[in-house]
Order: C-alpha cells, then structure tokens, then sequence
C-alpha cells in the first residue's frame, strides 16, 4: 500500500513537472503568433457602430458596414460610414499580409471625390477623430515586435497569459504595448499602449464576443485615451460569417460607389 502510495506521488510529480515545463515552453512570440492566426472564417461582414465620447460625457454615433475577407495571404478589409450625413460615403480600406509587409491602406473622402492612399508617415494619424489610429486598424504582424510572457493573470473571470510587446522598428509610435490573452480561446482581452515617453496612452477593452458560426468574434471594444481622457467604442452587429464575399468588393473603385 505505501509502496503504491509513493509510486503514485512520483507519478504526480513527474507529470505535473512536465506540465510545468509544457507552461514554461509557451513564450511571447508563440502566444501572440496564436493570437494573429486565430481562425476568424473565410469572410465576415456586419454593421458597426461608431460611438466617440469625450471628456464631458458628449457622445457621437457614427453608423458603418463592414466586410472582411481572408484568403490566407491577405486579409482584406473595408468600412463604409452611412451616418451621420458629414461623414457619409467615406469609406476605409486595409490589406495586411501574412508574409509580414507593412499594410497597404487606401481612405475615399467624398468631398474631394478621390481615393487616398494612407503612407507610413501618416498612420500614426486618428481616424474619422476617433482614438484609434490608421495603425490600430491593420494587422500588427507577431514578428514585427519582440515579445516576452510577463506573468499569468485573471481579470473579469477569465485567465490570461500578458504579454509585452516592444517594436523592432525605430521610431514607431508605440514605445510598447501590453497585451492580456485569454487562454481558452486566444483573444485579447485587453491592450496597454505606452507612447514614446514610455507613458501610458490607450487602453483597448473588449467589452463582448462570442463564438459565431464556430468562429470567435469580437462584437464590441472600447479605446480609451487615458491622457485626454476621450474615448471611441465600436459595437459589431448583424455578423454573417462565409457568405462568399467577391473580390471585387476590396477595390479602390468600390470604395466610391457605396454599400
């Protein structure tokens, strides 16, 4: 009996010491390159709903459609605006790669009837006044940034790895950012985004998700810059996943023409 005893807790040992280990071969770069291959379906299109608050409660809605496609090279994604009627018919197009190239990314202003491209210098740039940047809107590839595991913490409930993220690129706008990841399913909970001085800047917070079609889906988040205390929440309704969305779709011409 106290033989079987011992042999047993050496067994629990032995594997509780590979489980260990199994943890501890988990680093930053594996944990973000799960994060950025979370399968998401082949297309995705909704409504969004743009809500920018500011520091003394003021609220503006903005209304929007959106269509993803992925092929498994490119991620194409585009945003109409509907509402209110001085931003409607401006729409926003992205392309990232999975190779790694920096985003190619395209916004139609009405008023001038044209089709911009967005350059590097200018994607540190708000978009349409919300608090995210041009930036924030593309695909931040995992080997753009060196990543190391901080720690393992629970918040709102769900247990996550957080992960630190330092840019490779000198000069990018983000001196860091910090990433909480939940582990059942990948999705990052929540983001820190440090400015240039090392200071805290934006925290982005999913508010909802839930799993749709088999896929888990982002339905809400907030960015909230904390330095001029203004805030941009995004809500994702009426989600259709793989309805088959033709390429034709992501194209300069079709950001003129509408929804």
């Amino acid at each position: 009996m106290k033989t079987k005893t011992l042999t047993m807790l050496i067994l629990a040992f032995v594997v509780s010491g590979f489980a260990n280990q199994s943890i501890a071969q988990l680093t930053g770069q594996q944990i973000m390159e799960k994060v950025y291959n979370n399968p998401s379906g082949d297309d995705t299109q909704g409504n969004l709903a743009m809500t920018l608050t500011n520091n003394r409660g003021e609220q503006r809605v903005r209304s929007l459609k959106q269509y993803i496609k992925d092929d498994g090279k490119v991620e194409k994604k585009i945003m109409y605006f509907l509402s209110p009627a001085d931003v409607r018919n401006t729409s926003f197009m992205n392309w990232s790669y999975s190779d790694g190239r920096n985003d190619d990314q395209w916004i139609y202003l009405p008023a001038l009837k044209r089709t911009r491209r967005i350059s590097s210098d200018s994607k540190s740039d708000y978009f349409m006044g919300s608090d995210f940047t041009y930036d924030d809107l593309g695909d931040r590839h995992p080997n753009q940034d060196n990543h190391k595991l901080l720690r393992e913490e629970t918040i709102d409930g769900k247990s996550c790895y957080v992960v630190e993220s330092t840019p490779k690129e000198e000069g990018y706008m983000y001196s860091k950012t910090i990433t909480w990841v939940m582990k059942d399913n990948y999705l990052g909970l929540k983001r820190e985004f440090y400015d240039d001085r090392a200071r805290l800047l934006k925290v982005l917070t999913i508010k909802e998700f839930a799993k749709i079609d088999g896929f888990w889906t982002i339905q809400e988040t907030e960015m909230h810059n904390v330095q001029r205390d203004h805030k941009t929440t995004m809500k994702f309704t009426d989600v259709q996943k793989n309805k088959g969305i033709p390429d034709s779709r992501f194209t300069e011409r079709s950001m003129t023409l509408g929804s």
